[in-house]
């Protein structure tokens, strides 16, 4: 080969190699800045993930107040069973995993098999409580094991009154998070920042043990201070339950207590409603037994659905319904407001009117004949409201509807908020018109109603409901308050008064007089509304019965509805099923809320008085301190002296009532026997009361009825009392209907 040839290829084979050289050298340095420049924060993250691992810290979720700082909702403390198999031998493996499997009810295979990963951090068990938790400390302790089972603390939601409030409060799922009620609604305040335990990993991937462990604690979450009172909340529930037990009720009940100036919500109960501390079980017995015997699939699962969401659904905040008679009170406030009427105003209500060819009747058969405007309400007759609805016209019928807030939600503060149903001001034909004045074509929810009622009779201010006051910090901090400024004014002041002391009278003489309390001003009105829905889908009358009151009537300060969804007892209407248990509830609630009373004339000439003390009397100077009172005694035993009697001194006692004195321990161990005083007219109750030598003290419309029956007594028939025990009996007017 020629000397030039070996040179031109020497020189080919050289470029080739710095060819070659040049390429491999710029692909490395290529790789070398993609790795740094475009893939190096994801590959540095990659590689702290290799090498550490984050196990979650639960922060402790924010207690439950109500309004007196009573916990309703927290946090109690449980732990988690940790395993840490780089720590387990073979020697020890089959001792834990024995152990383990039986403290903790887990398959001890399992747990062999879990003792063998390559780590110091294995969650075995959540939620463990106290006992349990101590039983693995015991457990470690027999059996010398240092290492290898941990316990972390955690935390798990309690609700320490059990279905208390339960509507209100909601419940959380097993992951803490708020799955209704407050707890949803303000789930974010609550739930706080998890922790963390960062661990750090070996060569061969192993955690390496706890002394290289950086742990971030958690920050617990924000406490909720509630408008609810524990105490008006326990008058509300036991009374709510028994008028669904008394009346039968179909299809739940519920009430609302509320302060009338600032929305406030002092109350809210649900029945039936469900334990939050286990809300998946179904709390009804009979609709949980009638789950249980269907078969296994698709049917039983969505009944099980079913049962579940309407147990955990809330009533007052949920449902719409139509507001019945009690929405005249603001149809009569339009009017007022609008001077088209005043409380003087004459109508004829011969029973029934026919609107563009359409018979509405009166409830009353035949009518009232002729009535003044505020005879109207006290009659609650809506063919007087349908005359009223017509001097207003659509406009400015929907123009107040709207105003008062009922073609919008509230925004109280709850999860799942009901939308009203209404027709337009251009919808407002005239049949329409004519029954949404009373009440019977628009449906609102029962937290709409009262909210708008509260604005009728507070000066005519639109309040915000509310159930939460304030957002606290894990230190006491206040974080939030609520805003109880009004939203607008809707009606004059002087207005709002005229339409406060109509419903007095109504609550006093008219149809709301089963909500009559002697020296609390009460202001009330009853509403009994037909499902049409169910009348058009099952051909059966269905009815919901309502009482939305307030007092002081004089300077309102507390309102009140109470609503049952068909009730099937022996009335339907609002007057005789929810009047009562207004009554009961707020004479309870009024005095624990420190409302004065103040009796008229007429009032103290019924009212019960105070016992004087005969104890340590002589036989004779009792007897003669009683008569000069116009109490009547009766001794038993036969000693000189007083020793006891009944009722005790400073107990209240019926003007002309008994008085029993005992003189000595024989006569002190007599009982007589209660009996039934349900049913009766007031002089029938009196008289066997009398027969039984016992007292009656006598509430509801006995006062101020004229043909009152009574409904209900304080302690039940067939107790065993002593001789002159007061015996509570309500009554009611059973033919006050609307």
């Amino acid at each position: 080969m020629a000397k030039g040839t070996t040179i031109r290829m020497w020189h080919r084979t050289t470029f080739v190699l710095l060819v070659l050289i040049v390429i491999g050298f710029g692909a490395i340095i290529f790789s070398l800045a993609k790795l740094q420049l475009v893939e190096g924060e994801s590959l540095s993250t990659r590689a702290v993930d290799q090498q550490l691992k984050n196990t979650s810290i639960s922060a402790q979720r924010g207690t439950i107040y109500d309004c007196n700082m009573k916990a309703l909702a927290k946090s109690a403390t449980v732990w988690k069973v940790v395993l840490e198999p780089a720590f387990i031998t073979d020697e020890n493996r089959d001792v834990i995993a024995t152990g383990l499997a039986k403290i903790l009810n887990m398959d001890k295979a399992d747990i062999v098999e879990r003792s063998k990963k390559k780590t110091y951090y294995d969650e075995l068990k959540r939620k463990v409580e106290t006992d349990v938790k101590d039983e693995v400390l015991q457990f470690k302790q027999d059996n010398n094991i240092g290492n290898g089972i941990r316990l972390i603390e955690d935390y798990k939601r309690y609700y320490p009154y059990g279905a208390f409030a339960s509507t209100v409060l909601g419940f959380t799922g097993t992951d803490s998070q708020g799955l209704a009620g407050v707890e949803q609604e303000y789930d974010s305040y609550l739930t706080g920042v998890s922790g963390k335990l960062v661990t750090a990993k070996n060569a061969i991937g192993t955690d390496m043990p706890f002394q290289y462990e950086q742990k971030v604690d958690a920050q617990n979450g924000d406490s909720l201070v509630l408008t609810i009172d524990e105490v008006v909340q326990h008058f509300l529930e036991e009374n709510v339950e028994e008028g669904v037990i008394k009346n039968k009720v179909g299809d739940r009940a519920g009430a609302i207590v509320m302060n009338v100036k600032t929305g406030a919500i002092l109350g809210m109960a649900v029945k039936g409603d469900f334990d939050p501390n286990d809300p998946f079980t179904v709390a009804d017995k009979t609709e949980a037994a009638a789950i249980a015997a269907m078969p296994q699939g698709e049917q039983r699962t969505a009944a099980l659905a079913a049962a579940r969401e309407k147990q955990w659904r809330n009533k007052m905040v949920s449902d719409t319904y139509y507001p019945g008679s009690v929405f005249k009170t603001i149809t009569g406030s339009a009017a007022l407001e609008e001077g088209l009427v005043t409380e003087d105003t004459g109508f004829s209500c011969p029973g029934s009117l026919t609107i563009s060819g359409t018979v509405i009747h009166d409830w009353k058969a035949g009518g009232f004949g002729h009535l003044t405007f505020a005879q109207g309400i006290c009659n609650s007759s809506n063919v007087v409201f349908m005359h009223v609805g017509q001097k207003l016209g659509p406009d400015r019928f929907f123009k107040y509807f709207n105003a008062f807030g009922l073609t919008q939600k509230t925004g109280i503060d709850l999860p799942g908020e009901g939308r009203s149903q209404y027709y337009t001001a251009k919808q407002l034909n005239p049949v329409e018109l004519a029954t949404s004045s009373f009440g019977q074509s628009n449906t609102v929810t029962p937290i709409q109603m009262i909210t708008a009622v509260a604005a009728v009779v507070n000066g005519g201010y639109l309040v915000q409901p509310h159930v939460v006051s304030q957002i606290i910090d894990d230190s006491g901090n206040i974080v939030k308050t609520a805003d109880t400024s009004p939203k607008r004014q809707v009606i004059s002041t002087e207005t709002s008064k005229r339409m406060a002391a109509i419903l007095q009278q109504n609550a006093t003489t008219g149809t709301a007089k089963n909500g009559y309390l002697p020296g609390y001003r009460i202001g009330g009105k009853t509403g009994t509304s037909q499902k049409t829905d169910v009348k058009i889908k099952t051909g059966k009358d269905e009815y919901i019965a309502s009482y939305c009151g307030f007092a002081p009537a004089d300077d309102p300060q507390v309102i009140m509805l109470v609503y049952y969804d068909e009730p099937h007892g022996d009335s339907y209407y609002g007057s005789a099923v929810a009047g009562p248990v207004f009554a009961k509830s707020m004479e309870e609630i009024l005095p624990y809320l420190g409302v004065q009373r103040k009796y008229t004339d007429t009032e103290l000439a019924k009212l019960d008085m105070n016992t004087p003390d005969s104890v340590g009397k002589t036989v004779a100077d009792a007897k003669n301190q009683l008569n000069k009172v116009k109490l009547i005694p009766k001794v038993y035993g036969s000693g000189t002296k007083v020793i006891s009697q009944v009722p005790e001194p400073g107990k209240t006692i019926p003007q002309n009532g008994t008085v029993v004195l005992f003189t000595d321990d024989t006569g002190s161990s007599k009982t007589v026997t209660v009996p039934n005083l349900v049913g009766m007219s007031l002089a029938a109750a009196n008289k066997a009361a009398a027969n039984a030598g016992l007292n009656i003290s006598i509430t509801g419309a006995a006062l101020t009825g004229t043909n009152p029956i009574s409904n209900s007594q304080n302690i039940p028939e067939n107790t065993k009392v002593a001789p002159g025990t007061v015996i509570t009996v309500g009554f009611i007017e059973p033919d006050q209907v609307e």
